[in-house]
Formats: structure tokens, C-alpha cells, sequence
């Protein structure tokens, strides 16, 4: 009876411990030269969404976390979630509008219509390259957030039946998503 109950808590104590990822951790951002409102501007995760440019949203429970990360960068495992230190992390997918997204923290819930991939993550030296191939995508593409604020811009798969903000897939850049490797430990408990 001891031996069972000292083993039933360790797999709870593994789930919490945040380990290297095997695919690789990585940052991204989108590419565009010939578009400088997008180029060269962080891929954000921010209200279960990403966003070309702007600063993420994180949150950290600093009654269980001490310190908490920094949460000043979006980061990514392998192209399929987000590199958290919340128990059960947080998936990537690609709403049925055709936004990138993710699911909240502590919850598998995925819009029905979503696709979950594939998602490609090619690491390179310096840089790679994040892709989504689904639905006959193209990768991604960054639309307005609204005609009123141009400076605004949130990541959808290239893909012509998208739902945007805007109402005008014309309004939108597609972008080449490259990628640089992140080591080390989340830089955030979660994303919101």
C-alpha cells in the first residue's frame, strides 16, 4: 500500500515540471518585405488570437509561481502550442473564421471546424520557418484588425474563405512566418 501511494503522486509532479521540448522551442515573426507596417514584427499570442506585433498576453498565479516568467515573448514547441509552464500547455489550431489561435489554459476546447495542422516548423541557422498547410493554405497572412487602425493586425491562414476583421481579404498581407530557436525555460506560465 505505501509503494502505490508514494508512485500515485509523480505523475502529477511530472505534468508540472516544464521540460525541454524534443521539436524545439522557437520564436517567430512575420517577413514581408515589401510591406513594412508587417515586416519584421513578433508573432504575439494575445486574447486566445496572434497578432503581427504588440506584446503578448500572459498571465502568472504568483501565489503558486515564484518568480514568474517574464512573459515579454511569444514562444512555440514544435509549431503544434505554445511554450508554457501551465500544467497541460497550450495548443495551436486554426479557428473554422481561419484565425491562428490557441486553446486557454487548462482546456482542450477547440471550436468544432478548427484545424489542428499540419503546422511546419523547419529549424535553420540563423533563421527558419513556420508554415500552416491545411485547408490548401499557403501559410499565413496578417489582416487589419479594422480599417480605422492600420497598425493592428491579426495572423490567419492564407486561405481565400477566411473571416476577417475587415469583412476584405484584399486588405490583407500574406507573410512568410520565420522563425529563430528559443532555449530555455517558458517565457510564460501562460498565454491569454
Amino acid at each position: 500500500m505505501k509503494f502505490v501511494a508514494l508512485f500515485a503522486g509523480l505523475p502529477l509532479l511530472a505534468a508540472a515540471a516544464p521540460t525541454l521540448p524534443a521539436s524545439g522551442a522557437f520564436t517567430a515573426w512575420a517577413s514581408d518585405p515589401g510591406h513594412h507596417e508587417i515586416d519584421h514584427r513578433p508573432i504575439q499570442a494575445a486574447g486566445l488570437r496572434f497578432w503581427v506585433g504588440g506584446e503578448p498576453g500572459t498571465y502568472c498565479p504568483s501565489s503558486i509561481v515564484n518568480p514568474c516568467p517574464p512573459g515579454k515573448i511569444t514562444a512555440f514547441v514544435g509549431g503544434y502550442a505554445l511554450w508554457v509552464e501551465v500544467p497541460g500547455g497550450q495548443q495551436v489550431y486554426v479557428s473554422p473564421q481561419g484565425a491562428l489561435a490557441f486553446t486557454q489554459a487548462h482546456s482542450a476546447n477547440i471550436p468544432p471546424g478548427s484545424s489542428l495542422g499540419p503546422f511546419d516548423y523547419t529549424p535553420g541557422i540563423p533563421f527558419g520557418q513556420y508554415t500552416f498547410t491545411g485547408w490548401n493554405a499557403n501559410g499565413f497572412m496578417a489582416c487589419p484588425d479594422s480599417k480605422d487602425d492600420p497598425n493592428t493586425w491579426q495572423v490567419f491562414a492564407n486561405i481565400k474563405n477566411a473571416t476577417v476583421p475587415t469583412g476584405d481579404i484584399d486588405d490583407c498581407l500574406p507573410f512568410l512566418a520565420k522563425t529563430q530557436a528559443f532555449y530555455g525555460p517558458p517565457n510564460a506560465w501562460q498565454y491569454v
